[in-house]
């Protein structure tokens, strides 16, 4: 490689001010959740006051990466961190709200125990709520380094700006993708592979509804694509899997995709 190439680096690197990498702020957040539900540590047993003393560091952790990647610069970083943990028992509660749909809607599910330590799409709706909490009081880059790191860890890709309600349910979840402008209402199922997408990624739409609407108690099967921000799948509806739409479908639908099937007996030709 030429001397220029490595100038090139040499510069880029110069103009970055040091801010904690990616790992570490999604440390701080699974360490918020091993707080918020310590059925995922191996023996918790803290005192009231340790259990105080364990939010409180963590605010302040929260603190320190909020002033070192200058998120927000005009904002008042001590009151939004200080917001945050306000805010977080409302944040536990909508956390619980999908625990409950994920045991009740799964019967694979034994309790809210196996749950909360090991189904990847209760961890991925558990990261994108603090991510999006953090986007709502007006922080950049973090949220989505948030839920980056929840889409490598589960494959379920959900974007921070994302309006998600409550009792959310992901089954299985590989593959998921909910775009930005996504708006979903309560007491919804999604399956794997199922894709709450735009229909035109041009950059001039950045600041426009590109995403679909989901009606409250919708259940989306394996698979599915949903796509354009003026597409509503009206409450009480099944979408069934692989199917396409671009076009809204009114409450109480089912949607299904019906392909020829073909058997071939190879038997009978030997």
């Amino acid at each position: 490689m030429n001397e220029e190439f490595y100038l090139q680096i040499y510069n880029k690197q110069n103009q970055i001010e040091a801010v904690p990498s990616n790992l570490e702020i999604a440390e701080w957040a699974v360490s918020l959740l091993n707080l918020v539900y310590p059925e995922r540590l191996t023996n918790p047993n803290a005192s009231i006051e340790e259990i105080k003393k364990n939010f409180g560091e963590s605010e302040q952790e929260l603190l320190h990466i909020l002033k070192a990647t200058k998120a927000c610069a005009a904002c008042n970083q001590h009151v939004i961190a200080e917001t945050f943990y306000n805010e977080l028992p409302e944040l536990y509660r909508q956390m619980n709200t999908d625990v409950l749909a994920t045991l009740n809607g799964d019967p694979a599910a034994k309790s809210e125990f196996e749950v909360i330590r090991t189904y990847p799409g209760f961890l991925a709706i558990s990261i994108y709520r603090i991510a999006h909490k953090l986007q709502l009081l007006g922080i950049p880059l973090i949220p989505r380094a948030l839920t980056e790191y929840a889409h490598a860890v589960t494959g379920i890709d959900i974007h921070p700006g994302a309006i998600i309600g409550e009792h959310l349910f992901i089954d299985h979840g590989t593959g998921l993708v909910i775009g930005e402008t996504t708006v979903i209402g309560n007491h919804v199922k999604l399956y794997q592979g199922v894709t709450l997408g735009a229909l035109s990624v041009e950059k001039y739409m950045a600041n426009t509804k590109r995403h679909p609407t989901i009606g409250d108690h919708v259940i989306i099967y394996s698979g599915a694509t949903i796509l354009g921000g003026d597409t509503i799948i009206g409450e009480n509806s099944v979408i069934g899997g692989n199917v396409w739409l671009t076009k809204s479908v009114p409450p109480h639908s089912t949607v299904y995709h019906q392909s020829a099937m073909k058997v071939i007996d190879t038997k009978s030709k030997n």
